[in-house]
């Protein structure tokens, strides 16, 4: 309210203040009414984007499980793990299959020849050629390992050490100069024979500059021993009678990663046994199950909460009389019961449980969650918010069922297409089921959105704007009584003025 000047009862002897705000009580009561009920729509939202995101998570978990490829995994057991290492992808296959490492890859690695410069002193990264005693101009080639040239590289007696290191990076080497040990060290950046290098002078003088920075193999003319040299190699491994070479040591074979770790002897084989990963796809389907279990139980625990549609959020003046704690555990009063008995929500309980619980035609049968061992629990034997959740007989992390026969992981082990099947079916339901809630709807619903969130959006702008209304005419009716008011005290004060200019013309 603007602040202004008004008169209080100083005539009259009225509690001016007191009287008009309990006249004004009742249409501030209804500001506050119309406030509280405008801060609930918006912890309703909060509560609502919340819950929303955890639909579309389990919404994009059945999705995926709607698909065989997620049920397609595979294991594979190597009987020398010291040899080989083996990944397998979904589009495996069972077998058993015989392996040979003849050869491991190998990255081309120069480790040149000690460096000597004329005085005997250390060479460094800033020391020129001619320092190391060589001079005029000379050029080597960088080669493939078919001989092709992939960069020349140009020296003369005032390239630097540094110049050298530059001109053999750019050329896709690493290379670097060890000046403790005086040498330098190039290296290609992958294994294999497409990556070897070799430097191979254009003329004497380039012979001559590879002898003087260490980079001529064998002895250099003044007899010091030069580089040393390891050639890149590819690896080659033999798989069931067939050769394939790899310029790593990891080769995908038809759906195996296979990485060679170590050769083997001759006449050795290493044995690879792929079949299904019973256990990874038991952890999908529990994990699935456990992302349904924990929206459901949420869904739940909101629906069945305590009523505070008669509760409204606390006034400023209501905050002042309670304790910050007292406050705060009223107000989360509230905003856990905001969805208590919501018609939305129990709509998405009943199809998310209708999903789940629903039987599909596997084999010409029709199957349900039960089947494998999986179901809710009896109602008394459940918790409050838990009525709607799923448990795994024989799961080991479950108190309630781990002690129940596994039929799950025996029905993946004896029938894995049958398993196959239902699920895919299952998670199938459940996403088009859940599709259907987060259909849009005109004025009322986004895409995508399992509440009606236009919806909500339009009644908070309508809240503040009959917030806005109401505000105005208390402070309109409030200014009215002040004026009402002041013009009474004005009244009183010349009646007794006059009354006192007749008191003295009586001499009273």
């Amino acid at each position: 309210m603007a602040d202004k000047l008004r008169m209080s009862g100083l005539i009259s002897g009225m509690d001016t203040e007191s009287i008009i705000s309990a006249l004004v009580s009742n249409r501030k009561a209804k500001v506050d009414k119309t406030k509280g009920a405008q801060t609930k729509l918006e912890w309703k939202q909060e509560v609502w984007k919340d819950l929303n995101k955890d639909l579309k998570s389990l919404q994009s978990a059945a999705q995926n499980m709607r698909f065989s490829t997620a049920y397609a995994q595979k294991t594979t057991k190597v009987s020398n793990p010291n040899k080989a290492s083996v990944i397998s992808s979904g589009s495996a296959v069972d077998s058993v299959q015989a392996l040979e490492i003849n050869k491991l890859a190998k990255t081309a690695y120069l480790t040149g020849g000690k460096v000597e410069t004329a005085d005997g002193s250390q060479a460094t990264a800033l020391s020129k050629l001619g320092e190391l005693g060589f001079s005029g101009d000379g050029s080597f080639d960088i080669k493939d390992a078919d001989g092709n040239v992939k960069k020349s590289i140009t020296v003369n007696a005032d390239t630097t050490v540094s110049d050298v290191l530059t001109q053999l990076k750019d050329a896709g080497l690493n290379a670097s100069f060890d000046a403790e040990n005086q040498r330098f060290f190039v290296s290609a950046k992958e294994s294999g024979r497409k990556s070897d290098f070799n430097l191979v002078a254009s003329d004497s003088n380039g012979a001559d500059a590879l002898a003087k920075l260490g980079l001529q193999a064998g002895e250099n003319s003044d007899g010091v021993s030069g580089a040393t040299k390891i050639d890149g190699s590819d690896a080659e491994i033999t798989l069931n009678g067939a050769k394939f070479t790899s310029s790593s040591n990891v080769f995908n074979i038809n759906g195996l990663t296979i990485t060679a770790m170590g050769t083997t002897e001759k006449g050795e084989e290493v044995t690879l046994t792929t079949t299904n990963d019973t256990s990874g796809i038991y952890d999908s389907i529990k994990n699935f199950i456990k992302t349904y279990n924990s929206v459901i139980n949420k869904l739940d625990k909101l629906y069945n909460a305590d009523n505070v549609s008669k509760k409204n959020p606390l006034t400023d003046e209501e905050k002042d009389a309670l304790s910050e704690s007292e406050a705060e555990k009223y107000t989360q009063k509230i905003k856990d019961g905001l969805l208590s008995r919501d018609s939305t929500l129990s709509s998405i309980i009943t199809s998310l449980s209708s999903a789940m619980s629903s039987g599909y035609s596997v084999g010409g049968n029709t199957m349900y969650l039960s089947n494998f061992g999986i179901g809710t629990l009896e109602y008394f034997s459940s918790a409050a918010d838990e009525k709607h959740a799923l448990h795994i007989d024989g799961d080991a992390d479950d108190g309630y069922t781990s002690g129940n026969e596994d039929k799950l992981k025996a029905m993946i082990a004896k029938d894995p297409d049958a398993m196959v099947s239902f699920f895919s079916q299952m998670a199938n339901g459940l996403y088009q089921n859940m599709n259907k809630l987060s259909s849009s709807v005109v004025g009322y619903r986004s895409f995508g959105s399992f509440y009606d969130d236009k919806k909500m959006k339009t009644d908070f702008s309508d809240y503040t704007t009959k917030i806005t209304d109401l505000e105005d005419k208390l402070n309109a009716y409030e200014d009215k009584l002040y004026k009402q008011y002041g013009a009474m005290e004005k009244t009183l004060a010349k009646m007794q003025s006059n009354t006192s200019a007749l008191t003295g013309l009586f001499g009273n």
